[in-house]
């Protein structure tokens, strides 16, 4: 049978690493493509028809029209941990392996950038870099920041990232951190230096809060009006999980009223964001492009994972880190060359 792979949306994968390329390539035909994130499912399967194999990125869907309107699909193997974007029931009953990333491989780096991008919102780095671009290095004083050391710190999520975020966050800085994930026991989340508590309790108590949370039907929007009006004023606020688990609306009006003194995003609910995006009018926000995973290090583990399952997939064998339940699944329908 002949293998025809596509690549879709990803920035990164072959570009940094152009050998997992010659690797899809030894398996047979490869091709990228790139799309609207808003793109249909019907159009999506009829541009990716007699591709069997897909290395997916964070956008587009594959959702339930997707599936009804393509032609085999062995696999999708998506470039990351979440996999939010995949209706993972149309899948099965399609015959389609969905994989992800193992999540120990996306640990260090996107729990790196959560603290990186909240220390230079609280230490106003991006804003006085600007002020020496235009030549105005005598205005220093105006970019007085807010240190992070001994800070109270509320971690929604406390799971792969969430407990590495914990962890720099308890030894690094010695801060007082209140965990909270409602999969997790006290004692999951005392292991790596946190305190396990409801929401409210974090949201009334935390001086810091970190989004690490994957997305599910029942966290969409858990950062909303309500849940600001409960923060302490002057909050500052780091996400790099996932956009849609904040009402981007009630972000606005926080940060507009100055309930938020900060905001350090590396995810939008909607992406690419735009020069446009209402929070990119706010000089206390620092928004980057959904580069949480982006090291060197990390990239070269996703891609030989991505490239692994291709492999495996045409050899007949089912992939490390499958999503769905094996018990579940038509194994011997789903890999017969």
């Amino acid at each position: 049978m002949i293998h025809k792979i596509a690549i879709v949306n990803s920035s990164s994968f072959g570009k940094i690493f152009p050998d997992h390329i010659k690797r899809l390539e030894q398996l047979g035909e490869v091709k990228r493509f790139e799309v609207n994130s808003e793109i249909s499912g019907k159009e999506l399967a009829e541009l990716l028809e007699g591709y069997n194999i897909i290395i997916a990125s964070v956008t587009p869907t594959f959702g339930k029209e997707f599936f009804e309107h393509k032609d085999e699909t062995k696999l999708i193997s998506r470039h990351g941990i979440g996999y939010d974007s995949i209706d993972i029931d149309a899948a099965r009953e399609n015959n389609t392996i969905v994989t992800i990333i193992p999540a120990l491989v996306e640990r260090n780096a996107v729990a790196e950038l959560n603290v990186t991008n909240l220390l230079n919102v609280m230490r106003k780095v991006t804003e006085s870099q600007q002020e020496v671009i235009e030549d105005k290095w005598e205005n220093r004083a105006n970019f007085v920041g807010n240190g992070l050391t001994n800070k109270t710190v509320g971690v929604i999520g406390v799971g792969n990232t969430g407990s590495k975020i914990v962890e720099i966050l308890n030894y690094g800085f010695q801060c007082e951190v209140l965990g909270y994930d409602p999969y997790k026991t006290h004692l999951e989340i005392e292991q790596f230096g946190a305190r396990k508590v409801e929401l409210d309790e974090l949201l009334e108590r935390s001086e810091v809060i970190c989004l690490a949370a994957s997305l599910n039907e029942d966290n969409y929007h858990m950062i909303s009006t309500e849940e600001f009006s409960k923060m302490k004023d002057n909050v500052y606020i780091s996400n790099a999980a996932r956009g849609a688990l904040i009402d981007e609306e009630a972000m606005v009006n926080a940060l507009e009223s100055g309930k938020v003194a900060g905001f350090a995003t590396d995810v939008l609910e909607e992406e690419p964001g735009r020069a446009s995006h209402p929070y990119l009018k706010f000089n206390n926000v620092v928004m980057t492009s959904h580069i949480a995973a982006y090291t060197m290090e990390c990239l070269a583990e996703m891609g030989n994972k991505c490239v692994s399952d291709c492999e495996d997939i045409v050899d007949g064998k089912l992939p490390l880190r499958s999503v769905q339940d094996k018990s579940k699944f038509v194994f011997k329908g789903a890999f017969q060359s």
